[in-house]
């Protein structure tokens, strides 16, 4: 008898032991894809911190509010990198040769200066790196957290698509409809009611179902799908998968936030955000109307200072509108909206996918930083100064020049 039950011990330890080395060949324990994992990996890969707070869905910034965007990294640090010519007065011009790359980004063209080609992607992630290592000024809540420590309610940002092992960290209000598109025929997500079959051309899936939360398999998900091995799996997949992920000036996002959400009637964001936003700063007096419609038919709606007054304010903080989504997440590409072109181009290529489709050619998101003076007029200097504190991360980590224009002088 107790041989009888040795071996019956030694069979489910084996079968335990099998399981484990077939998940680590194969993505997927639901429906094996027969195919080792490949290594989609076309640069040096960096430890991604995911340092910055992004919301989620049913959170403020996850809407594209207040969210903050950004990832972290584990590399060697230079030195902080300088953001005025009062940083740079000193400076040689031998001595900027001898600088690293990275050093040098932000001043070469000023404000807009943006990053593209196969050299600046590694720019781009050693100045994620300077930040998220702790070496320079910079400090936010949550730096140091993995991403084992994150609960899975927060990890909706991460579309994981496992048939071309890719992970995509959407940020809204940058290009993430037209990034979903792309998921959703990757995915094979969605079929077309014309043809009866899925979704080939990303140009042609609607643009109000791609944010269709269960259209997308995401890390929120994943304990839904694979229980207890979940972690395990989200841990194989970032090991695994490309990921990437696509940033904007941080000033400039706000505006195009404020505008989509609260320019025109939007029944959630008035019923979530908008009506705070009106009790806090606004002075109403009374009750206010019971929807978005109605609230702008009587000509109450929030102001970009309401906005502004409501990101800084405590209390916003403590409701947990800025999530934070992810620690440790290795990114291999990181793109920028102001050259999406040209960095769409090489990502589909780096994703092996680019024979697959083509990147939706759709209309082009028109809040443009030549705006930034007219929105931020009424916004008193002091409150400038404020809220660029609490997006430094921000235009430190993505290489956007310090809005210095805005911060010192008054604008007509």
């Amino acid at each position: 008898m107790g041989t009888w039950r040795s071996l019956r011990v030694a069979f489910i330890l084996g079968s335990l032991f099998m399981l484990l080395l077939i998940i680590a060949y194969w993505d997927d324990i639901g429906g094996f894809s027969l195919y080792p994992f490949q290594d989609l990996k076309h640069d040096s890969l960096h430890s991604d911190c995911g340092s910055q707070r992004l919301s989620s869905d049913a959170a403020l910034s996850a809407s594209t509010i207040g969210a903050r965007s950004g990832p972290s990294v584990s590399l060697p640090i230079t030195s902080r990198i300088p953001l005025s010519p009062e940083d740079t007065a000193q400076t040689h011009p031998e001595e900027e040769q001898k600088k690293p790359p990275w050093e040098n980004a932000r001043k070469e063209g000023g404000r807009n200066r943006v990053l593209a080609g196969d050299g600046d992607q590694d720019v781009r992630k050693q100045m994620i790196a300077d930040v998220c290592s702790g070496k320079t000024n910079v400090e936010f809540p949550g730096r140091t957290r993995v991403i084992e420590q994150i609960p899975y309610r927060e990890l909706d940002h991460l579309i994981v698509d496992d048939t071309h092992q890719i992970i995509y960290c959407y940020v809204p209000k940058v290009a993430c409809t037209n990034w979903k598109k792309v998921l959703v025929v990757l995915s094979q997500a969605l079929i077309s009611p014309s043809s009866g079959k899925p979704y080939i051309d990303p140009e042609a899936v609607p643009a109000e179902l791609v944010h269709n939360s269960s259209l997308h398999l995401t890390f929120a998900k994943f304990w839904h799908h694979y229980g207890s091995l979940s972690r395990y799996l989200m841990a194989l997949k970032l090991q695994r998968y490309t990921k990437f992920l696509f940033v904007r000036d941080p000033f400039v996002r706000l505006i195009s936030a404020f505008r989509n959400k609260f320019g025109r009637p939007n029944e959630d964001f008035y019923k979530q955000f908008g009506s705070v936003m009106l009790r806090r700063f606004g002075n109403v007096s009374g009750s206010l109307p019971e929807t978005a419609a109605e609230a702008f038919a009587a000509g109450i709606k929030p102001t970009f200072q309401q906005f502004i007054a409501y990101l800084l304010d405590p209390e916003t903080e403590k409701d947990g509108i800025f999530n934070e989504h992810w620690r440790q997440v290795k990114y291999d590409f990181i793109g920028h909206l102001e050259t999406l072109e040209e960095d769409t181009e090489r990502l589909l290529k780096i994703l092996k996918v680019d024979h697959l489709l083509h990147f939706p050619s759709g209309a082009h998101n028109l809040t443009s930083t030549s705006w930034e003076r007219d929105w931020f007029a009424q916004i008193p200097i002091a409150t400038r100064k404020e809220l660029y504190k609490l997006y430094e991360p921000d235009f430190e980590m993505f290489g956007y020049a310090k809005p210095d224009g805005l911060l010192q002088q008054e604008l007509d």
